[in-house]
């Protein structure tokens, strides 16, 4: 279940095809009976439903099979911890034991089929959970958990024993957390703390601990949901279900694999049309951290670089520490969305001052100068040799009087400031805590974001423990570095929010006319020829140069005439990946007997290399332009990806390219040219115009249809160079390799 990609997404593939061709929809997907407007056109699923877990947060009866009240036993401190989480969700607890008449002074059942009433949540204190499953679906139990380990996370033994608990699980009806999960779901959440709350999702209960903690901070927390193995319920699952609380403001993952790409895909949507933050940290940036989470929870953790852009094509914030997990959600969940993006450091000291500015700006975060209408109020009460351009010196802040107040509303009173931000390197009563007094009574009355950054390594001050913590309205940090990266979050969420219209919604859901020309080209298992993966190209729109596929020398010469001098030629095989290498590409050919000559030596080549032709390419010469890259490949996780980059030579040299997963539109088609490192060679340096990025766009575009319809067929594309001519002249591909499925 946990590998099988693949499999699956061919599967959807052809009900997709079928449905499309008038036949009756296949089984049912995520649950709904799969209807044409549910699959987009590879068969992906465009919709899932959200699963309804109030009973598993919240249950009316409980079941705790294998529970136990002797002391010393594992399974007795378990049982205490649920009955003492039954009564405060007021639940009815059951404990199921063949040889207890009673477990701390409550009847027991012998067996799952004897309990006095149906209950919601069957939690499984046994070794082997497997024999209990038929049991629990009989007696119409809505949730399980297991807590047990020795499944996927041990190899491929532990994997199957997984994959037929996932079957017997599928085939009840049931939903189960679990495998190798633990009772994180069932801790005493504090119920006297107010305002939006953070809900977290945890494969390892141990990470979640830190953002747990944060309750003793004053932060409130409303669900914790330790996913373990995902042998069903998913972080997919519990991310759906957190979007739609009202009670949450932001949701905290730590997530080491993911189950399956789309679902996640899917759920992230939900929370970004929905406006609900989403926070995460990934593991398998490294190849030792991807290797270590696979031995932890048995789960895929894909291609980093895919994660990293699928993640951010839907708006989840991905940070590296549990310390930011913990700033950044917690700034999320209490924030209000800002009035402008603007951010002004406020400082008793100038070199605080310039500091921060300096790493604010290098982390992209705006610093506008004030307006000198602006500065000179600030001049009122701060002395004229102070500079408050932004940073703000204040030299000191005011302790006797309220000059330290009007300054501080003034600041927010700018329309241009959305943020402010006061770092205090360390304490210095009288002046520290007049400080953080006067931010907390001006937040209080505020709309915009005010942050503190209360640098002090003891943290045991009041105006940090009383004053700063007291507040909901100041968001406090420890450090700059964790303050930073919250507020640009912060503001980059709801930027993204602000306008985002879902890829799902404007998806093909039908076959292009595109379709049928290209599955007559594709060649399963086979690496298609230069000349049949530019037919290819050209069946979905995208630009070739003018050439012609020849036998002979005198037919590359009439070629020539018709293509135009100067000519390129090349040799065009199913089997050749590096023509330049093998010396099989001869540009700048001005004349016949240069052609002549040129055909000669190509096939001698083809013929010492081993090398099978399909013939000898001749190509109109395109010389100016930009040498970008633009491909498809696919990802175990997330199926087919598109990637476009600096191209030629310099593709494996500087590896500067941006990567996203269908479906997305033109907006992400953009962004990607933005992400590139070389994106200047595109609007133009040294004197040369800018580059037709209209064009390459589309180009994009198409190649995204091409993973969506194709992506099944189609295993790798590579556009490598497509020649991005000057604005409003177009791109066109110099070469190409399709290699089919």
């Amino acid at each position: 279940m946990l590998g099988s990609t693949h499999g699956t997404l061919t599967t959807d593939s052809r009900r997709a095809r079928v449905i499309a061709c008038g036949e009756q929809p296949g089984p049912a997907v995520h649950g709904r009976p799969a209807e044409v407007d549910d699959l987009d056109v590879s068969g992906r699923p465009l919709y899932s439903d959200v699963p309804d877990l109030d009973r598993f947060f919240r249950p009316e009866s409980v079941a705790v099979i294998g529970a136990s009240d002797t002391e010393g036993r594992p399974n007795t401190g378990v049982t205490r911890q649920l009955l003492a989480w039954s009564e405060r969700v007021g639940a009815r607890l059951h404990p199921v034991h063949p040889s207890r008449s009673a477990v701390f002074g409550i009847p027991c059942s012998p067996s799952v089929a004897d309990l006095p009433e149906p209950v919601d949540l069957a939690v499984l204190l046994v070794a082997d959970p497997l024999p209990l499953i038929e049991e629990l679906a009989e007696a119409k139990v809505r949730f399980a958990v297991v807590f047990a380990s020795g499944f996927a996370e041990t190899g491929a033994e532990g994997a199957a024993a997984q994959e037929r608990l996932a079957a017997a699980v599928g085939r009840s009806g049931m939903r189960l957390l679990g495998p190798n999960t633990n009772l994180n779901a069932f801790e005493e959440f504090r119920s006297d703390l107010e305002g939006p709350a953070i809900a977290l999702i945890t494969q390892s209960g141990h990470q979640g601990r830190p953002v747990f903690a944060l309750q003793e901070l004053g932060v409130r927390l409303s669900h914790w949901a330790p996913t373990g193995n995902e042998a069903d319920l998913e972080t997919s699952d519990f991310l759906s279900y957190f979007a739609e609380r009202p009670e949450v403001g932001a949701i905290a993952c730590y997530v080491e694999g993911l189950k399956d790409g789309r679902s996640f895909l899917l759920a992230a949507d939900r929370a970004a049309r929905r406006k609900v933050p989403v926070v995460a940290v990934k593991v398998g940036r490294t190849e030792t951290g991807a290797r270590t989470a696979a031995s932890h929870t048995g789960k895929l953790t894909g291609a980093d670089t895919v994660v990293d852009a699928a993640m951010r094509q839907y708006g989840v914030i991905r940070v590296d520490g549990l310390d930011e997990l913990q700033d950044t959600a917690t700034l999320l969940a209490r924030a209000r969305p800002p009035r402008a993006d603007g951010v002004v450091v406020y400082s008793i000291s100038g070199g605080t001052g310039a500091h921060f500015a300096d790493l604010a700006t290098e982390a992209g975060l705006r610093l506008p100068a004030l307006s000198e209408a602006k500065q000179a109020e600030l001049h009122q009460w701060i002395p004229e040799y102070l500079s408050v351009a932004n940073p703000v010196d204040n030299g000191g802040h005011p302790v006797g009087d309220s000059r330290g107040r009007k300054i501080i509303d003034a600041i927010l009173d700018d329309p241009s400031v959305g943020v402010l931000i006061c770092p205090v390197t360390g304490p210095f009563p009288p002046l520290s805590d007049r400080l953080v007094r006067d931010l907390v009574d001006a937040a209080e009355h505020t709309d915009k974001l005010v942050c503190v950054v209360w640098g002090s390594p003891v943290g045991t001050e009041p105006a940090y423990r009383e004053v700063l913590l007291g507040s909901s309205r100041v968001a406090t940090f420890r450090t700059v570095a964790n303050c930073i990266t919250a507020v640009r979050a912060y503001l980059d969420h709801h930027r993204f929010v602000t306008g985002y219209r879902s890829p799902f919604d404007h998806a093909p859901r039908t076959p292009s006319p595109s379709f049928r020309k290209a599955q007559a080209l594709m060649r399963p298992g086979q690496q298609l020829s230069e000349h049949a993966a530019k037919q290819l190209l050209r069946a979905y729109g995208i630009r070739v140069p003018r050439e012609q596929l020849v036998t002979s020398a005198a037919a590359a010469v009439r070629a020539a005439g018709l293509v135009g001098y100067p000519v390129v030629m090349k040799a065009s095989g199913a089997r050749i990946a590096h023509k330049t290498e093998l010396g099989l590409v001869k540009v700048g050919l001005t004349s016949a007997s240069q052609v002549r000559d040129a055909y000669r030596e190509l096939t001698d080549i083809a013929r010492y290399e081993d090398v099978s032709l399909d013939g000898i390419l001749v190509c109109q010469m395109v010389e100016r332009g930009v040498e970008m890259v633009v491909g498809l490949t696919h990802d175990e996780l997330f199926g087919p990806t598109v990637t476009v980059g600096l191209g030629g030579v310099l593709v494996e040299v500087l590896h500067d390219t941006a990567v996203r997963v269908p479906p997305f539109g033109e907006e992400q088609a953009q962004d990607m040219l933005h992400d590139l490192r070389g994106r200047a060679l595109l609007d133009g340096v040294r004197g040369r115009p800018p580059a037709d990025t209209d064009a390459l766009v589309e180009v994009v575009l198409r190649v995204q249809r091409m993973a969506l319809e194709l992506g099944d067929e189609l295993a790798e594309l590579d556009i490598n160079p497509l020649m991005v001519l000057e604005q409003g002249q177009g791109a066109v591909a110099l070469d190409a390799l399709a290699v089919c499925r």
